[in-house]
């Protein structure tokens, strides 16, 4: 396993975020950095039209600039009833990354909507870039379903978690631990396949 990399940035500026994925590749010794770790990261346009087109920005565009692999993931909630939306402005849906105003919009626009058609999905896409092959991304996604409630709920996580509820659990998101929640959010299903994937991929390419 030599050939793997020494260090691998994660483009992201959330400590808890590269805390998770840096377990990813612990085992193997490589050592993980996150946006923090670097001066002068040109700033990320991110202009994409879905998760993946995003994180395929931010992956590629610091992968070029630090000429280092970069592991970028793009998320976000789609709601039926909606089209999509928030769908890729997920973080941005009343303003500026503000979890009470969008979720304050999200039940306004579904007020009144019945309980059946409420049906909603998180999305998680992760993209795996190395050096000057953009071409080669590795790309793997992650989905769970549940729908949306009539008013936020719970004390855990984050976001739209308080009003993002599991039917099989009859909870939102935020009732649970975060180790249930690690278990099987959107972004557990994806980093599953990230880990499954990777090292064939990177020794292959």
């Amino acid at each position: 396993m030599s050939k793997l990399p020494k260090v691998v940035v994660i483009a992201t500026k959330n400590m808890g975020k590269a805390r998770e994925f840096a377990a990813l590749f612990a085992e193997d010794g490589i050592e993980t950095k996150s946006l923090l770790d670097f001066e002068r990261v040109p700033e990320i346009n991110e202009n994409g039209t879905t998760f993946e087109a995003n994180a395929r920005i931010k992956a590629d565009t610091v992968s070029a600039f630090l000429d280092l692999p970069v592991l970028a993931d793009d998320s976000g909630l789609s709601v039926d009833y909606l089209y999509g939306q928030p769908g890729v402005h997920s973080a941005r849906y009343a303003g500026d990354h503000n979890d009470a105003a969008n979720n304050a919009r999200l039940l306004a626009e579904m007020a009144g909507v019945p309980p059946e058609k409420r049906t909603a999905a998180f999305h998680s896409v992760l993209v795996f870039a190395k050096p000057d092959q953009p071409a080669q991304d590795l790309v793997v996604s992650g989905t769970i379903a549940g729908r949306i409630a009539s008013f936020p709920r719970g004390e855990n996580g984050f976001g739209y978690d308080v009003l993002f509820e599991l039917p099989d659990l009859k909870k939102t998101m935020a009732e649970i631990s975060a180790s249930e929640k690690n278990k099987i959010s959107h972004r557990a299903k994806a980093m599953a396949k990230l880990e499954q994937q990777w090292r064939q991929w990177w020794l292959a390419n």
